[in-house]
């Protein structure tokens, strides 16, 4: 593999996606920090990563991946996975809040776990779109 491809086939996906994930994180984020004002943690992250998750989904299909279904078996491919990330992530955030350091820094809970299921939510969103999970 050249460096023309790795950047091509490996980064750039990564990237586009990244980008996109980044608006939809910081407005998920958003959500969460207004949330939380009201809501327990799980609650507050359970909301914002739901309209995170829908964000996503919109900017994914126009700036990301190629559509190689129908819209509608993408959609619920999709959302399927994302109830899976949002039912580990929330399972993430309620137990990382018992260890003392994240629940001094609920923000930063919030973060570790956005770390972790980002590289879970690439590889089954490009399984949606593009039939792919084969290459990493």
């Amino acid at each position: 593999m050249n460096l023309q491809s790795l950047l091509r086939d490996f980064l750039f996906p990564k990237l586009k996606f990244g980008l996109t994930s980044i608006i939809a994180t910081a407005i998920d984020h958003i959500i969460y920090l207004i949330l939380i004002k009201y809501l327990i943690e799980s609650r507050a992250h359970f909301i914002s990563y739901g309209i995170g998750m829908i964000i996503n989904f919109l900017l994914q299909k126009r700036f990301v991946f190629m559509l190689k279904r129908r819209v509608y078996i993408v959609f619920i491919i999709s959302v399927l996975f994302s109830i899976f990330g949002l039912i580990a992530s929330t399972f993430l955030v309620h137990n990382f809040a018992k260890i003392e350091f994240f629940s001094n820094h609920k923000y930063l809970n919030k973060l570790a776990v956005t770390g972790i299921i980002f590289i879970y939510n690439f590889y089954t969103k490009r399984f949606a779109f593009e039939k792919e999970y084969t290459k990493l």
